[in-house]
Parts: C-alpha cells; sequence; structure tokens
C-alpha cells in the first residue's frame, strides 16, 4: 500500500506541472461561423452545403466549405447546423420616420394621399424627436427581417443617422430637397446648406453614407436640382430622387416642359453614376437607355407600387440594358411594412402576372436585386452586397428549423419564395453582432413602444383639426 500511496502522489505531482497545452492552432479570426448553407451571391453565386464565413475585424476574411472551417483559430464561433447564411438584405429606398404614419391614411392615389393626407400630417407633426423615435422603431423591424443597411429620405437626417448607429445599424442618409416649406428648413436653400454641413457631419463614420436627397424631379426646379447634384458632386456622395413613379408625375413634367422625366433630367444635365432614382414605373425604352448609358442605379419598390396603382416597373427591361437593379420597401406609410422578405417575394411574382410569363424575374435575380444589386446601385458593390472575402462582415442567419424551411432544394426559391422576415434569427453587421436569437441589445421595446404611441395619438389629433 505505501508504494501505491508513492505511485499516486507522483502521478498527481506529474499531472499539476505539466505545461499548459499549446494553443489551438490556425489563423485567428474574431468570428467563425458555420451552417447548413451559404449563399455567397458573389459573381458565380457560390453555394456551400455546409458552409462557414470567416470575419476578422469588419471584414470577411475567407468563405468556403464548412470541412475546411478548421484551418481558423476564432475568438467567438457560432455553429448553426440549421440556418442558412446569406448576405444582408439592402433596402436601397424608404422613408424610416414614415414608419409613424403607418395605416394612417391607406387606399387612396398617391397625389390625394401626398397633399390631404401625409403632407399635412408630417407639417403638423414632423420635428427632430418625431424623426429620431420614427427611425429607431424603423431601423428595430429593419434588424428583425434581415436588412443591413437602408437608403433613407426624409428631413432631420441627423436623428436618422443616430437612431441607424446607435443600433449598429447601417444607412445610406439622404436629406431631402423640396421645393416648398419643409418640416425642417423653410427653402431649398437653407436645405442645402444644411446638407453640406451634415455630410461634413457623418461623412467618416462606418456605418453612415450621407447623401443629397432632392424629392423629385416635379417637386423642384432644374436650379435647386442641379445645386444638389453639385453638392453631392463636391463631397463624392450619392445622389437620391424620385423619378417617373406616377403617370400623374409624367403629366406634370409634360405639362410644364413637353417632356418626360427622365429625358428633362437628361437634358438638364443631372444623370450621372452618384445618382440612384427611385421607381422609374413610367419609363420608356430611350429613357432606360439614357438611364443605363449615365450610369443611374434604379430602385424597384414593387409593394408601395402596386398598393398605390401606380403600375408594374420595366424591371426585365432595365435588367436587360444592364442598369444596376435594387429593391426597396418604400416608407411603411405606403407599403405598409420594411420587410424585404415581403418586397422579394412580391417582386417575383409581380412581374411574372404582368408579362404573363413564369420565366422573368426568376428568385436568382430577385435576391441578387435585394443584395449586390442594391450595393451596385448605391455604389458599394465593393464593399456590400456579397459574402466575399475582403468585403464587409455584413450578414445574416436565417432559420431553417422550421416546417415552411423543409426541404431545400434550391435555396434561392426558399429565401424568395417561402421565409420570412421572422425567420431570421441572427445579424451581422460590420463585424458585430447586433441581433441574436432575434434580441436585439440596448433596446429598451417599452421605451419604444411608449414613445409611438405618443405620436400615433398626436398624429391622429392633427388630422382631426
Amino acid at each position: 500500500m505505501p508504494h501505491l500511496r508513492l505511485l499516486l502522489a507522483g502521478l498527481l505531482l506529474t499531472a499539476c506541472t505539466q505545461p499548459e497545452a499549446p494553443p489551438q492552432q490556425g489563423e485567428s479570426v474574431d468570428l467563425l461561423i458555420t451552417a447548413a448553407v451559404v449563399l455567397t451571391l458573389d459573381d458565380g453565386d457560390t453555394v456551400h452545403r455546409p458552409g462557414y464565413v470567416a470575419v476578422r475585424d469588419d471584414r470577411i476574411v475567407a468563405v468556403g466549405a464548412a470541412a475546411d472551417a478548421g484551418r481558423f483559430n476564432p475568438a467567438r464561433r457560432l455553429d448553426r447546423p440549421h440556418q442558412l447564411v446569406m448576405p444582408g438584405l439592402i433596402n436601397a429606398h424608404q422613408h424610416a420616420a414614415m414608419v409613424l404614419l403607418r395605416g394612417m391614411a391607406d387606399d387612396l392615389e398617391l397625389m390625394e394621399w401626398l397633399e390631404r393626407y401625409i403632407f399635412p400630417a408630417e407639417g403638423a407633426n414632423v420635428d427632430a424627436e418625431f424623426v429620431y423615435w420614427g427611425s429607431r422603431l424603423a431601423v428595430v423591424e429593419m434588424l428583425s427581417s434581415g436588412t443591413t443597411l437602408f437608403a433613407d429620405m426624409y428631413y432631420f437626417l441627423d436623428e436618422v443617422a443616430r437612431a441607424a448607429s446607435e443600433l449598429g445599424m447601417r444607412s445610406v442618409a439622404g436629406q431631402t430637397v423640396i421645393g416648398f416649406p419643409a418640416p425642417d428648413h423653410a427653402t431649398p436653400e437653407q436645405t442645402l446648406a444644411f446638407t453640406d454641413g451634415f455630410i461634413g457631419r457623418w461623412k467618416d463614420h462606418p456605418l453612415i453614407v450621407p447623401a443629397v436627397a432632392p424629392h423629385a424631379p416635379f417637386t423642384n426646379s432644374s436650379e435647386t436640382l442641379l445645386a444638389s447634384l453639385e453638392l453631392g458632386r463636391r463631397h463624392d456622395v450619392p445622389v437620391l430622387i424620385h423619378l417617373a413613379e406616377t403617370e400623374d408625375e409624367v403629366r406634370q413634367i409634360r405639362e410644364r416642359g413637353g417632356t418626360t422625366p427622365a429625358r428633362y433630367l437628361h437634358d438638364i444635365g443631372f444623370l450621372e453614376d452618384r445618382v440612384v432614382a427611385a421607381h422609374g414605373v413610367w419609363l420608356d425604352a430611350e429613357e432606360i437607355r439614357l438611364l443605363a448609358e449615365a450610369g443611374v442605379g434604379v430602385v424597384h419598390n414593387p409593394e408601395s407600387n402596386m398598393k398605390l396603382a401606380s403600375g408594374a416597373a420595366p424591371v426585365v427591361e432595365m435588367l436587360e440594358a444592364g442598369i444596376d437593379l435594387g429593391l426597396g420597401t418604400d416608407g411603411a406609410a405606403s407599403n405598409n411594412d420594411l420587410d424585404m422578405f415581403d418586397s422579394m417575394d412580391f417582386m417575383a411574382k409581380l412581374h411574372k402576372l404582368h408579362r404573363r410569363d413564369p420565366t422573368v424575374a426568376s428568385a436568382r435575380q430577385v435576391l441578387r436585386a435585394a443584395t449586390i444589386g442594391s450595393a451596385a446601385a448605391l455604389d458599394l458593390e465593393d464593399e456590400l452586397g456579397s459574402l466575399e472575402a475582403g468585403k464587409k462582415a455584413d450578414l445574416l442567419l436565417v432559420s431553417l428549423a422550421e416546417a415552411r424551411a423543409q426541404p431545400v432544394y434550391d435555396p434561392y426559391s426558399l429565401v424568395v419564395y417561402v421565409l420570412e422576415g421572422s425567420s431570421v434569427d441572427t445579424v451581422v453587421i460590420d463585424g458585430k453582432v447586433v441581433m441574436e436569437n432575434r434580441q436585439i441589445p440596448g433596446l429598451d421595446w417599452e421605451e419604444l413602444a411608449g414613445r409611438v404611441e405618443q405620436y400615433r395619438q398626436k398624429v391622429a389629433a392633427s388630422l382631426e383639426r
């Protein structure tokens, strides 16, 4: 027995004095994600089943087959065998704060909707706090449904940028310039002066791209349009505009100058590659050619166009012409949600019905419009829109652990025709996990909901007067 005690003591001493196991070998990364499916949306539409995405700082380091993920030594890993990884959705046109006007006035023609309800409600209620809380609500809705970047056109844009950046959301934030008194400025000249400072305040922010947003050709003079373009050129930022959304807009431009909206912008020298045009419903073949030659990005908003009966944009012709075509929801006052999964589903089905051709607006084309297409329309395709080494780490993980998500034959078809915003589990923006297990850190929902109800009561009272 003494010998046994000595042997045990020796073994214990040896165990306690053994050097620590060497650290795991491999390339150090901050985040390693493995999943059942990885949709890259790269030029070859590469799909890995199963696959991985490796992230260091704010960039993607590598994407590949899951069998090769062992070469990395991650600080954190997310192993999601029942989820799909894809690029973050890019909502390339909307008006975030208008979510506070959601459902206020529906089932109306656009001009009646604007002139009798929206413009009066905005005039009576929109201030910096309204925009901040409305934008915060919109950002929560978008994060919860897989959007990682939104392009915005509205007022008090410092508040839009603040609301987005606080929750880790990326935004192209466009200050609206309009040819009549707006909630934040009385004249276009005042707005442009403000926008100059706004761009300077946010231009170097990692999540915010400030922009100039002249509202539309029919709401601004040619002088204001060109001054907006010049400001965009001087700061090298995007210029966002509504274009050819309705037949009534086309009529107004014809009555004013004997031409059409896109031809008018071409004739005054407004069209160039920094311009991003929302809608483009009533473009003819020559106008599509003019936009393509100038490098103008176009953003399709199918749900808003359908709900307001504006028409079906010629997206097939725009794609054939080589236009960078993105996808958006438009504002929640005219959609009425900010779920890009809904927008993808509607885009595909609208154009199949409109053209009576089930082969147009394929699931693959639609998903590309919502990711790399939107990035290209905003001139951000070198940084965003696909899962490729060197690009920003903006991505989402979508649950496949639900009956509607099985089986998975074609992941493009699944994403566009089956999944919903509520299927999104985790969102990563700029390399940071900003939503996990559908929880958003730093969100006080009770406070936000309380503020929204206060504004609902205020807006409703203003419409009764």
